[in-house]
This record gives C-alpha cells, structure tokens and sequence, in this order.
C-alpha cells in the first residue's frame, strides 16, 4: 500500500506532481478562518447602466460554546 504525497508548494525545482489540498481540509480552513465573498453585476444597454447589484457574504462557522456579542442573545 504506497501512501501519495502531496507536493510542497515552496521547491526550487519546478513541480511535476499534483497539487492540491484535500476538500476536507480546505472547507476546515475557510469555516474556520470565515470568508468574504462579494461581486457587483451591473446591467446596461448601450453602455447606460440600468440597473446595479451589490452582493456580499460572509461565510464563516458558529460555535455554540462561544457566546453572542448581544446582550439579550442576539437578533434571532
């Protein structure tokens, strides 16, 4: 049984195996660490713009053992 290991990214040769990080560990990080998501969508005719939308998430992990900033527990 041949254990693959994953090739490190800081080598001074040029790399020949595959890079990555599992999915597991990279959705671990982000919940862990949280991330930003936004984008803007602009529609326009005839380079008019009409109509504009601003999207923005956070996308983050909630511990229960952690309390709410509120004082009465939080808006829900």
């Amino acid at each position: 049984m041949t254990t693959h290991e994953p090739t490190p990214w800081a080598t001074p040769e040029p790399l020949t195996g595959p890079i990555g990080v599992p999915l597991v560990d990279l959705l671990d990080r982000v919940l862990a660490t949280g991330v930003v998501v936004s984008g803007d969508l602009v529609i326009a005719i005839a380079e008019v713009p009409l109509v504009r939308l601003s999207l923005h998430a956070l996308l983050s992990s909630v511990s229960e053992r952690v309390p709410a900033p509120w004082a009465d527990g939080g808006p829900l």
